[in-house]
Order: structure tokens, then sequence, then C-alpha cells
């Protein structure tokens, strides 16, 4: 049987009062998307509401449109899965042999905080079910505990979106916590690429975390390689 990849979306479009719109990175959602699918995986797309996914309308700038975005835009089935994501309440997380988050900022706002989401990674990363988080995402394991309650990052190889990734676009204000300073907090062994914007993959354990939007394929990729 096809190994089964839940794809974990935001459905929050609104970066806090700043009246900037936000959602999904779109290259972080199409690139994996299509990787998984060229793996031979069934690929199911969830978000906190269900239905339509918001994708940033930063993403669709030139300088970031990838091949895999263009070709998700003139893909019929690509496009009807993201407007009509499953809620996640109604999946079973048992379901699936690997996890995958997109980045982008509105997972700051739902993600970050869904109860079930939190608990489901808790569970994942406990059966060993890997699960793949990249450039925002890694802001939901800010709230997730291991079973003896200790914060599931401390003492993990963790990345992530960097304080000064967001300061350089100027939208680290806008935000509602930081990333990086999270799982630090948190005892997270905080791993940074050399510089801003270059791709950056940790792998510990059934936990992978990627940079930055560079990071979107090598993750992806990574991801394949331990399903296979």
């Amino acid at each position: 049987m096809a190994k089964r990849v839940l794809m974990v979306l935001t459905s929050h479009d609104m970066m806090g009062i700043s009246g900037k719109k936000t959602g999904n990175w779109f290259d972080e959602v199409a690139t994996p998307y299509y990787k998984f699918k060229e793996a031979g995986f069934d690929v199911t797309l969830a978000s906190p509401k269900g239905g339509p996914a918001p994708l940033d309308p930063f993403s669709f700038d030139d300088m970031f449109m990838t091949e895999n975005t263009r070709t998700f835009q003139k893909d019929p089935l690509a496009q009807l899965t993201l407007a009509n994501t499953l809620r996640f309440n109604d999946i079973d997380t048992d379901d699936y042999d690997g996890v995958f988050f997109p980045g982008g900022y509105g997972q700051l706002w739902d993600l970050a905080s869904d109860s079930k989401v939190i608990r489901a990674i808790e569970d994942w990363v406990q059966e060993k079910t890997p699960v793949a988080m990249v450039c925002h995402a890694p802001a939901i394991l800010r709230d997730a505990r291991t079973p003896a309650g200790e914060p599931l990052v401390k003492g993990r190889d963790v990345t992530g979106f960097t304080d000064a990734e967001d300061e350089e676009i100027d939208l680290s204000r806008h935000l509602l916590f930081s990333l990086e300073k999270a799982l630090t907090a948190n005892g997270g062994n905080f791993r940074r690429s050399n510089k801003n914007w270059l791709p950056n993959v940790v792998e510990d354990g059934a936990l992978l975390t990627g940079q930055n939007p560079a990071s979107a394929a090598p993750i992806a990729d990574a991801l394949v390689a331990r399903l296979r």
C-alpha cells in the first residue's frame, strides 16, 4: 500500500491587527506536495477549519514563485484539494505514515494554540511517526510536551524561521510571538544557518525541522527518505 502523508495547513489569513494578509507560504505547500506525489504517496490536506486554506499573497511575488507553484496554479486536482482541506478534528491521526507542516505566519495564530494539533504532534513523535515542519511551522511546538511533562523540544536539535530573518523583512513587530525565542526558552538547541535564507534542515528523532522557504525542498526530501 502507498504511504500516506498528512499535510497540515493554517486556516488563518490575517497577521494580528496589522491589516496584513497572510496564510500558508505557497512554495512550502506546492513543492512538498509534488515531492510526495512523485514518491507515490497518498497526500491529504487538513486545516483547523477545513475547506479553503489561505495562501500568503506575498508568496505569489515573482521572486518567490517556482516551477512547482506555477504547476500547482494550473493543476485542477491540486486546486480542488487546497479548496477542500479536511477539518483536522475530523481526521484519524493514526491513519498517516508521515506528517508535514508547511510554514506561513498564520500558524502562529491558530495551529500553535490548537490543542488537538499539539496533542497529535506529541503522540506522533512518541510513536516515532516522522513529523516535518518548515519555516514558521516549528512555532507550533511551543506548547508541545513529552509524556513526562517536559517541553517536547527540550534537549532536541531544532530550527525554524529566525528572528533575524523576521527582522530583515520588517515583520517581527507584527508577530504574536517569536518562534526562535519560544523554542530556545523551552530548552531546544536552536540551529540556524550561517546566513539568512540559506537552506537548513535539522533532524532529531522523529522531528524534522527546516529554517525557511529555501528549506522546503530538502525537508520534503528528508521526509520522503524516512518513509522509504
